[in-house]
């Protein structure tokens, strides 16, 4: 089984909800949710002017290959009501890999580690929470040190009211 992180996020519509419906097709068409991070809140990242984003990191075990698995997130993201009309725009459902086993993937379709990663505290903290020893293939750095060295200003809070 490929252990696989992905971070979750939307801004768009019910962001709990979608959440939640993601979760739920993700064990129905991808595997199994081992692991799960608390709900991360933040301004939108790039693009700023959209509504803020709500951001959750998982750890899913999947029989699926990495292209396999980027086609499953695409389409539920489409089946979600995803649009791709604004790049780093408002969106009902993002689905990202992060890391893919320990594996350095560079294909048309799939790009692991996520290579923007790094710079992106919203990404980051949910990521430490739930996997903070992990060690990025190519920096050789624990999420703990990236999230440390990070330079991302973007204020970035757990969510307590759910």
């Amino acid at each position: 089984m490929n252990k696989v992180y992905l971070l979750i996020g939307g801004n768009m519509g019910d962001r709990m909800a979608n959440l939640t419906t993601a979760l739920q097709l993700l064990e129905q068409e991808a595997g199994a949710i081992k692991n799960l991070s608390s709900i991360y809140e933040t301004a939108a990242w790039g693009y700023t002017n959209q509504p803020h984003f709500l951001n959750q990191a998982l750890l899913l075990e999947t029989a699926l290959n990495a292209n396999d698995l980027m086609e499953c997130l695409l389409r539920i993201e489409r089946n979600m009501g995803r649009e791709r009309n604004v790049p780093l725009g408002p969106r009902t459902i993002d689905l990202d890999i992060i890391y893919f086993n320990s594996d350095m993937i560079n294909t048309s379709l799939v790009s692991v580690p996520h290579p923007r990663l790094s710079e992106r505290k919203f990404v980051l903290l949910p990521l430490v929470e739930i996997a903070p020893n992990y060690i990025h293939p190519v920096f050789n750095k624990t999420n703990t040190l990236l999230l440390k060295e990070c330079g991302d200003s973007l204020a970035v809070y757990k969510k307590t009211d759910l």
